[in-house]
């Protein structure tokens, strides 16, 4: 079966060897997906914004597979404080309302980097394979 890759941009990434997103036939699994910025400058500092940055980037590498956040069948919400979840699922429900993915939250002692609030998972499954 053919494997497609989109590589992290992320110098972790490198040390511990994963991918942004993996598409396997149908299915297509985004790695957990914090609120990383392009210019490596600070996260929005509110959970709205960095919800939003987290879905901007597993959007972006839907797209690179062939995929779209339509496809989008579950989603994973890790949050630092539990306070953070109305405004994360704003975030959440307007890039994924369309898919009504089935969802769980999670609330963690913290994130790699203490300026996160949020990441964010995603699966999805195409209606044809690769």
């Amino acid at each position: 079966m053919t494997r497609q890759i989109v590589p992290a941009v992320s110098a972790f990434a490198a040390r511990v060897g994963y991918s942004r997103a993996v598409r396997v036939g149908a299915h297509v699994h985004v790695a957990g997906t914090a609120p990383v910025m392009a210019d490596g400058g600070d996260p929005p500092a509110d959970a709205y914004g960095q919800a939003r940055r987290c879905l901007e980037i597993i959007a972006a590498a839907l797209v690179e597979v062939g995929a779209t956040p339509a496809d989008v069948v579950r989603t994973r919400i890790y949050l630092t404080r539990a306070e953070d979840i109305a405004e994360v699922g704003r975030a959440h429900a307007e890039l994924l309302s369309d898919a009504t993915p089935a969802t769980t939250a999670f609330v963690v002692g913290g994130l790699l980097d203490p300026r996160w609030l949020v990441e964010i998972e995603a699966d999805a499954i195409l209606e044809e394979d690769l």
